[in-house]
């Protein structure tokens, strides 16, 4: 209804107010009549005026999955791609206008409305809540086009005539039971409908239990969806099932089938002197191992001598294929799961914990099996001689990030004291690893390095406290010899010919690239505006730039989204980010699957068995293996992801009426985000702006205010209050707090609740 209002011809921008005035709403109703507002101005069906009007937008609309520094980010829900459904087409029945017509994947909004995804470039088609009909998320449709939706810049509109299939088989939701049936809200909000479910298909389950619920019946568009709960996750208020509900929710994998336990039971747990036949036997060498305090699956040691003006650098690879092969149970799995996943409270792990965490895992003091990557290293940090090779290894010390970085940075004598033998080894490896850093800067590798959250939960899984996680001289020395291994062992692969798994990262698109760089410009710092490709030089000159400015996050954050992503492929066509023609993921083979799987090439062709039928058998399957690897990467980063922004919103929940120092980390024209720092984000809705209307000002980034010209741009450090927390769509609400002594007080701590911290 409220749409069909501001379509009308006779129709006049209006406030919220007026709205809310003309649709006879009481005023309890119309914090809801905000949140639609807000939600079409995000999905870019309405506009607001410079005078604080809402009206239909004209042109085209951004993307619903907007990112929080008002961006295009990358869709977290799923969905298919629609490149494989039919564009628009038009028919004609005799006696009849002419109809135009489309296919595409349904995408649904929480209030009832939704869009058309349609093949190639051409635009979303809007489906009023009304013309929906039946349709729910995913379901691929077809759409009868409005006529002369496209005119004077307008969206193309549509009415869903047909279902063609039915994208969603599956929900994970909150079960809420009546007296005599029971239904399903499910946790996606894509999905707006609830699901009917029979008592006697529930499976026991109670109210505000968090279940997942197989539809049976999609329903019509008076009658809901039907279903039946398949399996009860536990209570939604029990400890991990939030987090459980999200995984479940992107279809992850919580338990390893018996056919998959079972032969990983098979798998000895040490190792015998057969298994040595053949390698290189390196367990006198002093290897290390460097990881986090909590991990247990350690698949990187390094070794490091030095000799005249020569590096020795070993990178020692625990060797996963000698106890995964091809196409056994385990091997299937591994490549349906792709990759480990690491959430705020558990691990996903690829492979069964037995091999991950036992006889792969490099652990102190015991007999593994590796591949080693060793490297002559010159003074200027090129390697000028590698060989790789099958190696028995058995790692001398385990050490922590946290302890080697103490001894590096001389903080902590007690430290230095208990690896007293190995102090000179770690300066060694500062002192190769800025070699490595330093070439790399020079060809023009690019390095974003944002501040990780990391979220420290107690026993009952609720967090209690949220912290900038930055990588240190320890993280980088290690990422330093996984990355210029990685790069020895792509080269020479590509170089052979030989049929591989590569990492690679296409140049970004000239349109997103020149969009932020004349942004970045307008802002007063030098940036090349030229449509011509642009090298990695050219943006890490721009990121220097920008070092320590209050404008420093956001440009970065923008530059990283206006890139592709990188993938798998069998095709050796570089890294954009990191100036480097070849690039490979060899070092992590227990958690990722493209590692295990160039593990098996490399030692097909050491052994001498890379023969034509084997080239053929992995020309036949890279390509497959390369498009699951990749897919199941970007799965696991959206559910990482989901699950941070669900904690971080259950934090701040605690928090409501705290004031905070923040910085204006993004600008769109619905309001300002606002980031604390612990990293928590949060938005300042342009509504709640009460002292002026507030204007986008799209080439500067800012908001101006029509009479007082009072502006919120990007870096400005501003106080804020905290309006909302919301668990379920995991945002939250931020308002300005009002200046003053009142609020220097609360910025104390004085009279705040106490959890205000």
């Amino acid at each position: 209804m409220l749409y069909d209002i501001i379509s009308c011809k006779e129709y006049e921008p209006m406030r919220a107010k007026e709205l809310a005035i003309l649709l006879e709403l009481p005023k309890g109703k119309r914090k809801e009549l905000h949140e639609v507002l807000d939600l079409m101005v995000e999905e870019g069906i309405l506009e607001i005026t410079k005078r604080g009007r809402y009206q239909k937008r004209s042109g085209k609309k951004p993307d619903s999955n907007r990112a929080a520094d008002g961006t295009t980010g990358k869709r977290m829900d799923g969905r298919r791609e629609a490149d494989a459904v039919c564009p628009v087409r038009k028919e004609t029945k005799k006696g009849e206008p002419e109809r135009e017509y489309a296919e595409g994947i349904f995408i649904g909004h929480p209030k009832g409305f939704g869009f058309v995804e349609v093949s190639g470039d051409t635009e979303d088609i809007f489906i009023p809540e009304s013309q929906v009909e039946n349709a729910v998320h995913m379901d691929r449709v077809r759409v009868l086009l409005s006529p002369g939706p496209e005119s004077h810049g307008r969206r193309r509109e549509g009415s869903i005539v047909k279902i063609l299939e039915h994208g969603t088989v599956q929900v994970v939701g909150t079960y809420q039971r009546n007296s005599h049936f029971g239904f399903v809200i499910a946790d996606n909000a894509k999905f707006s409908r609830d699901i009917f479910v029979p008592m006697e298909c529930s499976k026991g389950a109670v109210t505000g239990d968090k279940v997942v619920a197989v539809i049976t019946d999609y329903g019509t568009k008076n009658k809901s969806p039907e279903g039946k709960v398949v399996e009860i996750l536990g209570h939604f208020n029990e400890a991990g099932v939030d987090v459980l509900s999200i995984a479940k929710g992107y279809d992850l994998p919580m338990e390893f089938p018996e056919k998959v336990n079972n032969q990983a039971a098979k798998v000895k747990e040490y190792l015998i002197p057969g298994d040595f036949d053949s390698r290189m036997d390196l367990r006198e060498w002093t290897i290390v191992t460097i990881d986090g305090e909590d991990a247990k699956d350690l698949d990187d040691g390094v070794s490091l001598t030095k000799e005249g003006d020569i590096y020795h650098l070993g990178v020692h690879i625990a060797d996963v294929s000698n106890y995964v092969q091809y196409n056994s149970a385990l091997d299937r799995e591994a490549l349906k799961r792709g990759t480990s996943v690491y959430l705020v409270d558990r691990v996903i792990p690829m492979l069964p914990p037995r091999l991950s965490n036992g006889i792969c895992s490099l652990n102190q003091g015991e007999d593994r099996l590796a591949l080693s990557c060793l490297m002559d290293i010159d003074e200027t940090g090129q390697v000028v001689s590698h060989q790789i090779a099958e190696t028995v290894i058995r790692v001398s010390r385990r050490m922590t990030y946290t302890n080697v970085k103490k001894i590096l940075d001389q903080e902590d004598g007690s430290a230095a004291g208990e690896y007293e033998e190995l102090v000179p080894l770690f300066f060694l490896m500062k002192e190769v690893s800025d070699l490595l850093r330093k070439r790399r800067e020079k060809r023009g590798a690019i390095d974003f390095d944002f501040p990780e959250s990391k979220i420290l939960l107690n026993s009952q899984g609720r967090p209690v406290e949220i912290y900038p996680y930055e990588h240190n001289v320890a993280t980088k020395i290690i990422e330093d010899f996984m990355l210029i291994a990685n790069e020895t062992v792509a080269e020479e692969f590509c170089r052979a010919e030989i049929p591989f798994v590569y990492r690679v990262h296409e140049e970004p698109d000239e349109e997103k690239m020149e969009a932020v760089l004349q942004m970045i410009h307008n802002f007063g710092i030098p940036a090349v505006k030229s449509k011509q490709k642009i090298h990695p030089k050219e943006i890490q000159k721009i990121l220097k730039r920008i070092e320590g400015t209050p404008e420093e996050p956001l440009f970065s954050r923008l530059l990283l989204r206006s890139m592709k992503q990188a993938k798998y492929t069998p095709e050796c066509t570089g890294h954009f980010g990191l100036a480097a023609r070849y690039y490979c993921h060899f070092t992590s083979p227990i958690r990722r699957y493209p590692d295990l799987q160039i593990h098996r090439i490399i030692k097909e062709t050491l052994r001498g068995r890379m023969n034509e039928e084997k080239i053929r058998h992995y020309q036949d399957i890279l390509e497959d293996v390369s498009v699951q690897s990749s897919a199941m990467e970007r799965r696991a980063e959206e559910v990482e992801r989901e699950t941070d922004k669900l904690k971080k919103a259950e934090y701040m929940s605690s928090r409501i009426g705290c004031v905070f120092q923040g910085i204006i980390s993004g600008v769109t024209e619905w309001g300002i985000y606002v980031e604390l720092p612990n990293t928590v984000e949060g938005l300042v809705h342009v509504n709640t702006l009460r002292d002026d209307y507030y204007v986008f000002d799209k080439e500067h980034y800012r908001i101006v205010g029509e009479v007082t010209k009072k502006t919120y741009g990007l870096g400005q450090k501003v106080t804020v209050r905290v309006e909302d927390a919301d668990m379920i769509t995991k945002t939250i609400d931020f308002v300005l707090a009002k200046e003053g002594k009142e609020d220097e007080e609360n910025e104390q701590g004085i009279g705040q609740p106490s959890d205000c911290k």
